[in-house]
């Protein structure tokens, strides 16, 4: 078998409506809809809480079937700067699908991070880039036995969401978030209504008004206590 390369999909989004999206916490978009495409929170990233790059970027899909990683290496060879390479690998834990050799190769074409659904190794090498978000759901040293096989361009399902290639990528410490190019488009107002709401929360309660108040809540029904 060979490795499948599909024509990257077309898309009409902008820079600037990409841009305006760098603001926004991934808290913030998944908190928009049930459908906005939140990947599954047991895929974490390699760095501790509070020193996590930020990852941002297009998405780049690759479909490997573990020990196989043939996908990744060709994706090598036409990844653009910006791109985040996502990779489904079924959620196999036995075998990496990246490590050292192929992350250095994808951050010296300006990849900026990988998202994997699968294994990753080499952790504390790829730990070092402050330039380069990696976020997995597995860490294994054992590496892959072929590269003869898997799909470029596809969608693929990562972390129970469908992604596809060209989707937003956004990460950080609590997660993952891929938005499809009609969900950058129609959602951005409701991700900077949200970021100036909880700017306004903040606020309010930092000047001392109260929660109940601050969030709009009904007083709580006051009853006495059993004697």
């Amino acid at each position: 078998m060979a490795v499948t390369l599909y024509d990257a999909p077309h898309t009409d989004l902008t820079e600037d409506e990409i841009d305006a999206w760098r603001s926004v916490p991934v808290s913030v978009a998944v908190d928009l809809a049930r459908d906005i495409g939140q990947i599954d929170p047991a895929i974490r990233p390699i760095h501790p809480p509070g020193r996590q790059p930020r990852l941002f970027g297009r998405a780049l899909t690759v479909f490997c079937e573990p020990p196989d990683f043939g996908a990744v290496v060709h994706a090598l060879d036409i990844v653009q700067p910006g791109d985040v390479l996502m990779i489904a690998a079924s959620g196999q834990k036995d075998f990496a699908m990246v490590g050292d050799i192929l992350g250095g190769r994808l951050r010296r074409l300006g990849c900026v991070g990988i998202v994997c659904d699968g294994a990753v190794r080499d952790v504390g090498q790829l730990a070092e880039w402050s330039d380069f978000s990696v976020f997995t759901r597995f860490i294994t040293p054992r590496g892959p036995a072929s590269a003869e096989r898997g799909t470029i361009n596809g969608s693929v399902v990562i972390g129970g969401c469908t992604v596809s290639a060209g989707d937003l990528v956004i990460g950080d410490d609590d997660g993952v978030v891929a938005l499809s190019p009609a969900n950058v488009r129609g959602r951005i107002g409701d991700a900077l209504a949200k970021l100036r709401l909880e700017a306004q929360w903040q606020k309010e309660l930092q000047d001392g008004k109260s929660a109940a108040a601050t969030f709009s809540l009904a007083a709580p029904v006051k009853v006495k206590s059993n004697p």
